[in-house]
């Protein structure tokens, strides 16, 4: 939510060398023309198309553009697109540029806001982006508690819907009716098992839902009656466990942060690409090695046929962990495999038999993390001696050679030769191979 493109969470959006460039083209030099004088080749463009090029920042900008010229005094005033980014809003000055809209249809409206003194405000601004039929819709919510507007629920025009808010409640007190919409992405909002059961039911084409860190969810969460569903994404942690058993038939693009509980997948029979891992808040809160041994074993499963797959660094220890105690891995038509770690000998069994067991790999990607996980190394060998094993002497051969080196990324680039050495070793129909550092965009999956 937190870009500033018009049209949602994973549209693309304008960045400040594409503003500069288009800035650049405003002028040009006239042929032939000896005076230097230049034409505005912007300004000549029609509204439709100035507000278009204004819908790629925030309204507040946009309004300073009625300084330019006369051609540009009135451009701001009716755009399809009202972008608010503000830690604490005028509230007065929004509603004067509502007052002044006189777009027919809203296209875009976009709000992210920490503070705000009285919610009658917010509701008054919802309520008339809606009454525009606005397509899309992000309210970025941080300052408090807020009921979202039960005329909301009934909307037929709005296609995007992004909420995030931490103390605000999407839980309808009538039956949801969004037949229009295609992308619902809920960030730190309270659920209810009951609640999420009616927005599935009244979003009749939806095709990408993603919950993030959403409380209240702790049951079964059943997509099977959503066929046009097909991308799914969920983070939970300790704090927000999430549900504990997820079914998803349709679902073709799966990207998981689970937490250490216990999630059970059931019927992912068209699944076609996957982003797991693990995710803990504090090493206080992992629970015993054997709960996420059995998870990771029973996910293995469902990603058998998946052909593009992702695994963190968390996800990648307790594979090892499986691998050490002699665990059977099934195979996998996985074509593409993504790895985001820190090379260390605790994750390299685990990534030896996922090599090993993915003959139809074409191409590897390495994305250092920078070893910012909570799963202690420590963990693995606890577990192994409580099960009579001496971890000291179970370590692969493969695993060994890790165990002195340096960071993969460090200035040593032993670690970096013997990762891509062995990674050559183990699997033979790999095409290309890529080497990265840490970004957020690699860890923000589908």
């Amino acid at each position: 939510m937190a870009d500033e493109g018009r049209d949602g969470d994973d549209d693309a959006t304008a960045t400040a060398d594409e503003r500069s460039s288009s800035h650049n083209l405003c002028k040009t030099k006239e042929s032939g023309d000896s005076s230097e004088s230049v034409v505005d080749l912007i300004s000549s463009m029609p509204d439709d198309i100035l507000q278009h090029i204004l819908s790629f920042i925030p309204t507040r900008f946009a309004i300073s553009t009625s300084i330019l010229s006369r051609r540009w005094r009135h451009v701001w005033s009716d755009p399809p697109y009202l972008h608010f980014y503000e830690d604490r809003p005028d509230a007065d000055s929004i509603n004067k540029i509502l007052a002044r809209n006189k777009a027919p249809k809203i296209m875009s409206f976009r709000l992210r806001t920490s503070n705000l003194d009285d919610s009658a405000d917010l509701d008054s601004w919802i309520k008339f982006a809606l009454s525009r039929n606005v397509e899309n819709l992000s309210l970025d919510l941080e300052w408090g508690f807020f009921n979202i507007p039960q005329l909301l629920y009934v909307s037929s025009s709005v296609k995007l819907l992004s909420v995030k808010s931490s103390l605000s409640d999407m839980i309808p007190k009538c039956s949801v009716s969004w037949t229009s919409l295609k992308k619902l992405s809920l960030f730190s909002c309270n659920l209810s098992d009951e609640s999420i059961a009616n927005i599935l039911s009244g979003c009749p084409i939806l095709e990408k839902l993603r919950l993030h860190y959403c409380d209240g969810l702790t049951k079964v969460l059943d997509l099977s009656k959503s066929p046009r569903l097909k991308t799914f994404v969920v983070y939970n942690d300790n704090y927000w466990p999430g549900p504990t058993k997820i079914v998803a038939p349709h679902i073709r693009c799966l990207g998981l942060r689970t937490s250490p509980l216990l999630c059970h997948l059931v019927d992912f029979l068209s699944l076609t690409e996957a982003n797991v891992e693990i995710s803990c808040i504090s090493e206080e809160d992992i629970p015993d090695a054997d709960s996420l041994y059995i998870m990771a074993l029973e996910m293995l499963d469902k990603y058998q046929n998946v052909e593009t797959l992702s695994f963190g660094d968390n996800f990648l220890k307790i594979l090892s962990l499986a691998e050490l105690r002699g665990s059977l891995f099934p195979k996998f038509k996985v074509k593409a495999l993504t790895i985001e770690t820190t090379v260390s000998h605790y994750i390299i069994p685990g990534i030896v038999r996922l090599l090993q067991n993915s003959p139809e790999l074409k191409k590897l990607t390495f994305v250092d993390t920078g070893d910012h996980n909570c799963i202690p190394d420590s963990y693995i060998d606890e577990n192994l001696f409580s099960h009579g094993l001496d971890p000291d002497q179970y370590w692969s051969s493969e695993a060994r050679v890790f165990k002195n080196t340096t960071p993969l990324w460090s200035l040593e680039a032993q670690a970096v030769v013997l990762f891509i050495e062995l990674v050559l070793k183990t699997t033979k129909t790999l095409e290309k191979m890529v080497l990265s550092a840490y970004s957020k965009q690699q860890m923000s999956p589908l």
